[in-house]
């Protein structure tokens, strides 16, 4: 796996070994920059069950000011920190090595915001609802941000989550990204 563009391009990404991971296509997360290129300059980036950390890191690539992953896999854990210290910009990143419901709790608590999260959830994980409904709860999300999720293409996730409303959904073979955008009131 390597860094599509950005400061980093083409730089080669450690990734997990086995079959446990789904790491995000370079087609995939290629589309994912391409549409998210006006938000992302300066950004707080969140990665949700960041695996290796290939769409965060890709994020600092391209300009984002920050990015805090979240991860519950030591074995990941580690190579995020092994391909933040490759690149450098360990000092950019933040990971939080739990599960996503309680780490976003956390950071709630914390007062933290973001401008974009991207979430990439197991397919078959129980988790997504629940997450959805964290970052649309208002609190997470800064007002304009964006949410991205990567799901099946077989299934489309619902319209709204709260204060989340999705604008836009793209289908690339099995996978497809959904895109939020948060609204602080209703228009």
């Amino acid at each position: 796996m390597r860094i599509i563009a950005g400061t980093y391009g083409g730089r080669r990404l450690r990734t997990l070994a086995g079959s446990m991971s789904r790491p995000t296509s370079d087609r995939l997360r290629e589309t994912l920059f391409n549409i998210l290129a006006p938000w992302i300059d300066g950004s707080r980036f969140l990665d949700i069950c960041a695996g290796s950390g290939a769409v965060g890191i890709e994020a600092l690539s391209r300009g984002a000011g920050e990015v805090t992953f979240i991860e519950h896999s030591r074995d990941a854990c580690a190579v995020i920190e092994e391909n933040l210290n490759a690149l450098g910009v360990a000092g950019c990143a933040t990971i939080q090595r739990r599960g996503a419901a309680a780490t976003l709790k956390s950071l709630e608590q914390a007062s933290k915001q973001f401008d974009i999260a991207f979430f990439d959830p197991p397919y078959s994980s129980e988790i997504y609802r629940h997450v959805m409904k964290q970052l649309g709860s208002g609190n997470l999300i800064a007002p304009g941000g964006v949410v991205v999720v990567e799901h099946r293409a077989k299934i489309s996730p619902q319209p709204e989550y709260e204060k989340l409303h999705r604008f836009r959904e793209l289908k690339q073979g099995e996978s497809a990204l959904a895109f939020f955008e948060f609204r602080a009131s209703p228009d």
